[in-house]
């Protein structure tokens, strides 16, 4: 699981919450024109992901989870979340699971935040301290992991 990239989990996700959606919906939580409502946290994910993966082209390093971390951007959005573009994949998959209106997407999409919080941004963590040290730790005082 270490070289799934996360928006590839995300991508298969999605997915699997039109499966479940179709075949396993369980409750349901929401009537259409109200799953409309998803579009928000959809939108915003959308552009809370982008801005980070902006900003990290600006500053000249790596998106890749799994590669060896360039430089340590703290501006932007990186001053109200240490995690920006996964906190954005986590509103796309909410505004899904919404647009859907059963409880089985929901599932799905807090999978992904556990995944990506114990999983994906454990492993950045670890990498960051080891290379930027008390810069690092500094940076993670001052500025939530999620929000």
């Amino acid at each position: 699981m270490q070289k799934l990239l996360p928006p590839v989990l995300v991508l298969i996700i999605l997915a699997l919450m039109a499966l479940g959606h179709r075949y396993l919906p369980g409750l349901r939580l929401l009537e259409r024109p109200h799953t409309c409502w998803g579009l928000l946290p959809l939108v915003t994910g959308i552009g809370i992901a982008v801005a980070g993966r902006l900003q990290f082209r600006r500053a000249g390093t790596t998106v890749y989870t799994f590669d060896e971390p360039g430089r340590l951007v703290t501006g932007g959005v990186y001053r109200i979340s240490r995690h920006p573009m996964y906190l954005g994949l986590a509103l796309i998959l909410l505004g899904a699971a919404l647009l859907f209106g059963t409880v089985s997407p929901l599932v799905l999409a807090g999978a992904f935040v556990v995944v990506a919080d114990r999983w994906y941004i454990a492993f950045e963590e670890r990498a960051m301290a080891s290379k930027f040290g008390e810069a690092y730790r500094d940076y993670a005082a001052r500025v939530r992991r999620w929000l």
